[in-house]
């Protein structure tokens, strides 16, 4: 199908696009530009599947569109409505959001399984495990680059809104750790291509396995966090707080390094490799205190850790560089019945695909981790005080709070890297120096998201910060 079809839509699907979670807003206003487009099905409603480009300041982006095709629009769909056709072989069609509709959606799943018919989307299968058909598809509201959709309580399709020409670090990682029957992930089924001109190259998505059953590892901190600060509940000391979780977490994200060294090999740096390496985040020290001076007060210290890595490079255990999960944090985790699985292995979306897809040390991972225990500790005090009515506790009650929260922190990042260390591949402990060099690297980046898009929560990372450069010797 050319996209023909797609040119008199440009100037409806521009604004609807503004409303999207997974929409730029850099791009907002941008001029439209039809790159892909191809009908599944043979009766209405069909799948009209797009991929258009906006050309910003920042660069053109591409965004991957599932619409609906209707002659009427019954009522249940009226919220999603978005255009009528205004020329061409379905004019007077109405367009919509294919998302609001299940037909389609369950279309689009037969149309994978099936292997794709014409230039539209097609399955390129990397597994084993066949793929159920016939399941109630549902989506998910839960990412904000990405959309998923469950089929029944089986199946999970990941669509990557802003797609990227292959290979893609997810579909890399997964298709590796289904390959070595990793129990600690999601199994790949294979991921998503097109044939249709202009769509060439684009991976557009994957489906994998679903996990009905698992709890988001974030909310589960936040509420065990909440009962240690509150002295109630399942998080209180008395009660083992998130501690065995957190080991069993170090366990899991230790025995995903382990395949993923495997699958794509490991390379030890050098003194010289390390060097290069600080001197990066000496840099990006430099330039966020440019930005957000309350750091200014800290980059001296900062600096001497970062200094200190290059110097201790060379002695005690050497330092490895893999494939890593890249943006690792409690939000990437999931507790099913039989255990932790590590999800998304899109890395840093702000990052390239040549930078998401560059080896690094594993201890890049556990920090990410171990600064999310920090954030999960300060939310589930901001959880506590709201219940109690925090703004009208006596300083003491509000010091002993505080006191808890930073208790439960340290006692689940212990937790963690001696979890991690149990797994027998590497000891976080063994390089003491660089992760502390990571974790600050870390709360420097995200110093800067802070500052910039939730001022309120930049005393989290800067609290870090002040506590490490008070370490750093």
């Amino acid at each position: 199908m050319r996209t023909e079809i797609l040119q008199p839509l440009l100037p409806a699907l521009g604004p609807w696009l503004t409303g999207r979670r997974w929409f730029d807003a850099r791009y907002a206003g941008a001029p439209l530009t039809a790159e892909a487009a191809s009908v599944v099905g043979d009766e209405p409603p069909l799948l009209l599947h797009a991929v258009v480009s906006a050309d910003g300041t920042a660069g053109p982006l591409r965004f991957q569109l599932l619409l609906g095709l209707r002659p009427e629009l019954p009522a249940r769909l009226a919220p999603a409505a978005i255009t009528t056709v205004p020329a061409g072989p379905w004019q007077g069609w109405r367009v919509y959001d294919a998302l609001a509709d299940g037909t389609l959606l369950a279309l689009l799943l037969r149309t994978l399984a099936g292997g794709g018919a014409g230039p539209g989307p097609r399955l390129e299968r990397s597994s084993r495990y066949p793929l159920p058909v016939g399941l109630v598809p549902r989506p998910l509201q839960v990412e904000q680059s990405n959309t998923s959709v469950a089929y029944g309580d089986r199946v999970l399709l990941k669509l990557f809104r802003r797609p990227e020409p292959g290979p893609h670090t997810e579909v890399e990682a997964l298709r590796a750790l289904t390959g070595r029957d990793c129990a600690r992930t999601p199994h790949l089924y294979g991921a998503v291509h097109s044939d249709a001109p202009g769509a060439e190259g684009l991976v557009l998505g994957l489906v994998e396995e679903f996990l009905p059953d698992a709890r988001d590892g974030w909310e589960e901190a936040v509420r065990q966090a909440a009962g240690a600060v509150a002295g109630t509940g399942p998080g209180n000391p008395a009660g083992g707080g998130f501690t065995a979780d957190a080991s069993a977490l170090g366990r899991a994200v230790a025995d995903v390094h382990g395949a993923l060294g495997e699958a794509f090999g490991r390379t030890r740096l050098t003194v010289a490799d390390v060097a290069e390496e600080t001197a990066r985040m000496t840099m990006r020290l430099k330039e966020a205190a440019e930005e957000v001076p309350a750091l200014t007060r800290y980059t001296a210290r900062l600096g001497a850790l970062f200094d200190d890595c290059a110097r201790v490079a060379g002695r005690g255990c050497p330092l490895f560089v893999q494939r890593t999960h890249g943006d690792l944090h409690l939000g990437q985790a999931l507790r099913a019945h039989d255990g932790w699985r590590i999800v998304d292995f899109e890395g840093e979306p702000a990052r390239s695909a040549a930078e998401r897809a560059r080896p690094e040390p594993v201890l890049k991972d556990v920090a990410g981790m171990l600064r999310s225990f920090d954030y999960a500790a300060r939310t589930g005090l901001a959880a506590a005080d709201d219940d109690e009515g925090g703004a009208e506790s006596s300083p003491a009650v509000r010091l002993r709070r505080r006191r808890r929260a930073s208790a439960w922190a340290v006692r689940n990042r212990r937790a963690f890297i001696a979890g991690y260390a149990s797994a027998g591949h590497e000891d976080p402990d063994c390089h003491p120096v660089l992760l502390r060099a990571f974790e600050a690297d870390k709360a420097v980046y995200e110093a800067v998201y802070e500052s910039r898009l939730r001022p309120d929560r930049l005393p989290i990372p800067l609290a870090a910060l002040h506590r490490l450069a008070a370490t750093s010797h």
